[in-house]
């Protein structure tokens, strides 16, 4: 995908998690501590204990409270959304928060809020950080920390077979969905402006505050295709029942960030250094497996990198 400006990579839940969950995932300010759900498989996660030379580094205010917060938009399966239960935010997203705040001897807490509000909700001090499939990149690190945990790249989908013989080279005078403030609004917007400039029709985008409700839009025919980020454009493929197919290769991979606020240079090295240890003893890996996005995985964790 095109270099975003201020925006960051999403992805959709897919819709056989059902109508409640896509209902409850838009609705902001409920919190839940978390936790695993039936929607990933059924491996057990690993048993993540605390370090204490990191546990030791955690800034005062946060290890008294005993808790590590965190801000999500739980709306986009697997990374982050509301389990069957109507109440429990669940996702690959969660289960990694958990285990940073296991390794730094907190328990993680989660609370639901709209995407748009998370990176204020952090410097404000709402939360203590933020996951949400975030994309690194230079404009918001000018804003947070940003501590990379995962890699995930832009894929097109469409209804099963293509039936609108959609091609994301060629997508002129199409109707193409995405989810508001991503990414993928650079990226659609560019190729538009690609068809204009050939003198043909431009893609009609049509802008969706969730990315859940831009897969319900192509499964039942209101737009074409949709792009959105790779392992939930999977997810989203795999839960619908067919309903959808990929398009195309991914393309356009970068990290996710842990949103840490710009003064706690100090605390993003330990989250770093939390991350690190998981992906060294196997904890991270066996968690990603856990939710099929194991190709995402990376071997190093590193504070701006896009810096």
């Amino acid at each position: 995908m095109l270099r975003p400006s201020t925006t960051t990579r999403r992805v959709a839940i897919g819709l056989a998690v059902g109508a409640a969950a896509f209902t409850l995932g838009a609705c902001g300010g409920s919190s839940s501590s978390g936790g695993s759900s039936a929607s990933g498989s059924a491996a057990a996660l690993p048993t993540v204990s605390a370090d204490a030379t990191l546990a030791s580094q955690v800034p005062a205010n946060i290890k008294s409270s005993g808790k590590l917060t965190f801000g999500t938009d739980a709306s986009y399966a697997p990374n982050e959304f509301i389990a069957e239960d109507g109440s429990t935010i669940v996702g690959v997203d969660v289960d990694l928060g958990n285990a940073i705040a296991a390794r730094l001897g907190l328990q993680g807490q989660w609370s639901n809020a709209n995407f748009d509000s998370l990176i204020v909700g952090v410097t404000n001090g709402k939360y203590d950080s933020s996951m949400s499939s975030f994309t690194i990149n230079p404009e918001r690190e000018k804003q947070v920390n940003m501590i990379s945990y995962f890699n995930a790249g832009t894929q097109w989908a469409v209804a099963k077979g293509n039936p609108e013989n959609i091609a994301p080279d060629n997508a002129c005078g199409k109707k193409i969905g995405v989810q508001k403030a991503t990414v993928q609004v650079d990226d659609i917007t560019a190729r538009s402006a690609v068809c204009t400039k050939a003198g043909k029709p431009a893609i009609d985008i049509q802008q969706y505050n969730l990315q859940s409700d831009v897969t319900t839009a192509v499964v039942s025919g209101k737009v074409d295709a949709m792009l959105a980020d790779s392992p939930v454009v999977d997810y989203a493929v795999q839960q619908t029942g067919g309903k959808l197919q990929t398009l195309g290769d991914v393309y356009d991979s970068a990290p996710y960030g842990v949103v840490i606020p710009k003064s706690e240079t100090a605390f993003a090295k330990t989250i770093q250094g939390a991350i690190q240890s998981l992906i060294d003893d196997g904890s991270y890996q066996k968690i990603l497996d856990k939710w099929g996005v194991g190709n995402g995985a990376i071997k190093t964790s590193e504070v701006n990198p896009a810096s």
